[in-house]
């Protein structure tokens, strides 16, 4: 039995409500991971579970056909102290639902919730789908997506629901974080050093602030490099022997993560070295069928500089969803109803555009 969509629609509002009056931290989602498997039992869906990863499988799964991945999270931050109402007290106020993860990502998870019920028991799609409702994708941790996609068949091409005003974000930057150390002479701070680690930094400095990346992505632009922390020296008489930085790094879809690292490694004036190399830039082929139904519908395409879950996948992906970006861990997040309404209806033409026409 096919399921309304204004039903899906009110059904999938009343389930935000409730997942922001649970605590989900990241790595402690459980009661929300909880709150989404007995929501999808509602409409007589089966699921399945990992850590606090929730999946579900199309009623017609063909392990012939190639599958479609619909994910996003149901974990967030911590409120910050500019927060005027109470976080886990989800409340409408002209128009807005507001509460911890309204934005990001809730309004995008409950509209991708009801439009895979929408498409539960379709038979004939193109592609089968598979929901993920994801955990710890705020702190990137191992027990996230990164985690789950192992035991999921082979995806093929995956929609991330991220606050995008429902644009497409065809592309996404990468990130690798580095730990820089600037080495010098230790002394005692009285007696003539020519090789003081702190002097030393200042071209070092100067080095990052200048360098750019040869390649520009059409969509992502420049590859970023940003020197975002510095600490040296414990003692007002003593020139320390090194100056620890941190350089942020995000990366366009021109470069991997490694070649972007071994070029650091082999021409920064100091010692580079990265925390991680998995957090690699996403991209989907601008002439992709899923790209070309949303853009049918007058949606935009757009390159994004921030991260997501599509991080962890190696296959075709678009960013997607309603609520905006600029919103996200804010004081008092909110997210407009007629977001999550539009974003349903929005997910559910651009879905049969590509699943019903591909």
């Amino acid at each position: 039995m096919k399921i309304n969509q204004e039903t899906l629609t009110q059904g999938a509002i009343e389930l935000l409500q409730e997942l922001i009056s649970i605590s989900s931290f990241s790595g402690e989602e459980d009661k929300t991971a909880d709150a989404i498997q007995k929501w999808l039992a509602g409409f007589g869906i089966k699921t399945a579970r990992q850590f606090n990863n929730v999946y579900v499988f199309n009623k017609h799964f063909d392990e012939n056909k190639p599958t479609l991945l619909l994910n996003s999270h149901h974990d967030t931050v911590k409120p910050n102290s500019a927060y005027t109402k109470d976080p886990f007290h989800p409340r409408i106020e002209d128009g807005r639902l507001f509460g911890l993860g309204s934005n990001d990502a809730g309004g995008c998870l409950v509209s991708l919730l009801a439009t895979f019920a929408h498409f539960y028991e379709h038979d004939n799609l193109s592609h089968n789908i598979i929901m993920a409702a994801t955990g710890e994708e705020e702190d990137a941790g191992d027990k996230s997506l990164t985690a789950l996609l192992p035991i999921l068949p082979k995806i093929d091409v995956a929609v991330v629901g991220e606050p995008t005003l429902m644009d497409l974000a065809v592309a996404e930057k990468g990130l690798i974080v580095f730990d820089a150390v600037v080495e010098g002479t230790p002394s005692h701070a009285a007696h003539p050093n020519n090789d003081n680690s702190i002097y030393n930094t200042i071209d070092v400095l100067n080095w990052f602030k200048a360098y750019s990346f040869e390649k520009v992505s059409d969509a992502l632009g420049e590859v970023k490099l940003t020197v975002t922390q510095i600490n040296a020296g414990s003692q007002h008489n003593v020139v320390p022997a090194k100056v620890d930085l941190v350089v942020d790094v995000r990366v366009n879809d021109c470069y991997s993560n490694k070649e972007i690292a071994d070029i650091l490694e082999k021409e920064a004036p100091c010692k580079m070295t990265p925390r991680s190399l998995r957090l690699n830039s996403s991209a989907i082929n601008p002439e992709h069928d899923l790209v070309k139904s949303g853009l049918a519908l007058g949606r935009k395409a757009y390159g994004s500089p921030t991260l997501s879950d599509q991080a962890a996948l190696s296959c075709q992906s678009v960013k997607l969803g309603p609520g905006d970006s600029t919103r996200s861990h804010s004081a008092n997040e909110f997210i407009y109803v007629n977001e999550i309404e539009e974003g349903i209806d929005l997910y559910i033409k651009i879905l049969k555009g590509f699943l019903v026409n591909s």
